[in-house]
């Protein structure tokens, strides 16, 4: 599989990948969820070329994660927004930001904490199951052929597999 085809395969999370699958889409999309908007702020804070910025910012705007919204009219200016596609990758932001904290933090602990505003406790991304609201894990889960899979088959990279029931 080639990565200009990720978004082209019977895979959501390839196709998903093939919008936030490098490491400075997902830095870019993290200072969006610290609430930076401007260009020359990303550029500041990421240590990133501008080209490189350029480029991811384009990318996410074009596949709606981010939108343009002016804030100066003379010399027209922009800043952008996350949209609702953009906001419903938080809870993957932060479970990547957990098992960071988890796996990648040093001695001292986690660089930066998250609290929920409601109840004042920090917090650590869950995943429940949506009908019986169990907490889930990989070893919860079984997999199976989905209304969107190609040939009853389900998707790996090097090949497609035939589900067997």
């Amino acid at each position: 599989m080639r990565w200009e085809e990720l978004d082209r395969q019977p895979c959501s999370l390839a196709r998903s990948l093939s919008i936030v699958g490098d490491r400075w889409t997902l830095l870019v999309l993290r200072e969006c969820f610290l609430r930076v908007r401007r260009f020359e702020e990303f550029e500041q804070r990421l240590g990133i070329a501008r080209h490189v910025l350029a480029d991811r910012l384009k990318k996410l705007t074009d596949a709606g994660v981010l939108r343009k919204v002016p804030y100066q009219e003379r010399p027209r200016r922009e800043e952008y927004r996350l949209t609702e596609k953009g906001l419903d990758l938080y809870p993957v932001m932060l479970s990547l930001l957990d098992w960071g904290d988890k796996w990648m933090a040093g001695p001292e602990g986690p660089p930066v904490l998250r609290r929920h505003k409601a109840c004042g406790h920090v917090a650590h991304a869950v995943h429940t199951c949506s009908e019986c609201g169990e907490v889930l894990g990989a070893r919860d889960m079984t997999v199976e052929i989905g209304p969107g899979a190609k040939g009853g088959e389900l998707p790996t990279a090097d090949r497609m597999v035939t589900s067997k029931k």
